[in-house]
């Protein structure tokens, strides 16, 4: 099976694109956009060399589940999924800052712990945590969104200040997130999951706030198994996750971390195979179904997109 590393749709109706590291995103007559996940995969900001195969579509598929069982606590883009790797839904104006929200000290959070920092994005920290514990409440750590490299660390109070949200925005954005958390709590728990940290991207759209982009994807967000979760705690052993993370942890392995002059391992058939074979068990414990492996192509989503668009 060959992933779709690029894609070069011309139908009528597109007034743009925009190439993102993962998705090719279509300027649907200035009011939709058809945001297509290829099967790229990046890692430490840096776009890695060779495709997996589905994970475009895993990635879709999850984003769309959650978009639709979250509907309720607030409007979300998604108008429709053409194709198993195409979501069509409304332009909005984003909010350039990203709603980060943690429920356990881990990953970016830990390391600034570890350092000995207290506060983060002015949320203080409790004493005396190690890797991994569950903090006594959800924690909000938002942070800028850099047009290149990485997003900065941000606070509420410099959000205001800043003028990325106004303040009424600001406090429906903090509301939004935690009860989009609790919805993702609850549903991984069905699954035997932790749902650890995660992001979530906004935008306005006549006056209103919409839910936008992937939603607790493996991508975007950190699992843990939670059967053993106690017991590692106690033991001081690494947690079992469901994430991006076993891809950096094998570049890291292979000398790579995404600084100036590493070069990325080989991505061998084996390697590729490996990853692909993950994220289908991420879809499997994250959604609680069977993942059927489908041919596809660049041709396939293309036509399925311009069957939808000429429906309209």
């Amino acid at each position: 099976m060959k992933s779709i590393l690029a894609t070069d749709f011309h139908f009528p109706s597109i007034k743009g694109k925009y190439v993102g590291k993962v998705r090719d995103v279509y300027d649907i007559d200035g009011d939709l956009l058809a945001m297509v996940v290829s099967d790229r995969i990046s890692a430490f900001d840096v776009v890695l060399p060779a495709g997996i195969p589905y994970k475009g579509q895993i990635l879709n598929t999850i984003a769309a589940k959650f978009l639709d069982a979250t509907a309720d606590i607030l409007p979300n883009w998604k108008i429709a999924v053409p194709d198993p790797q195409v979501t069509v839904g409304l332009k909005c104006e984003p909010f350039k800052i990203e709603m980060v929200i943690r429920g356990y000290l881990t990953g970016h959070a830990w390391r600034e712990y570890k350092a000995g920092k207290r506060s983060l994005c002015g949320v203080p920290l409790p004493e005396g945590m190690v890797e991994n514990q569950k903090f006594p409440e959800p924690i909000i750590t938002p942070t800028s969104k850099a047009a290149a490299g990485h997003d900065e660390d941000i606070s509420r109070e410099e959000i205001i200040a800043s003028g990325l949200a106004s303040a009424e925005d600001y406090a429906q954005l903090e509301d939004y997130t935690r009860r989009i958390f609790a919805r993702g709590t609850e549903i991984a728990a069905k699954r035997g999951l932790i749902l650890v940290d995660t992001k979530y991207e906004f935008g306005k759209r006549d006056g209103r706030i919409i839910l936008m982009d992937e939603v607790h994807t493996p991508d975007s967000s950190r699992y843990f198994y939670a059967d053993g979760y106690e017991e590692r705690q106690r033991n001081g052993e690494r947690q079992r996750q469901l994430s991006k993370e076993f891809v950096r942890e094998w570049l890291m392995a292979g000398g790579f971390n995404g600084q100036a002059g590493q070069k990325v391992p080989e991505m061998t058939e084996e390697v590729v195979n490996g990853i692909t074979d993950r994220y289908i068990e991420l879809y499997e414990h994250i959604t609680g179904e069977k993942f059927i492996r489908k041919d596809y192509s660049a041709e396939s989503v293309e036509a399925n997109l311009k069957q939808y668009l000429e429906s309209r």
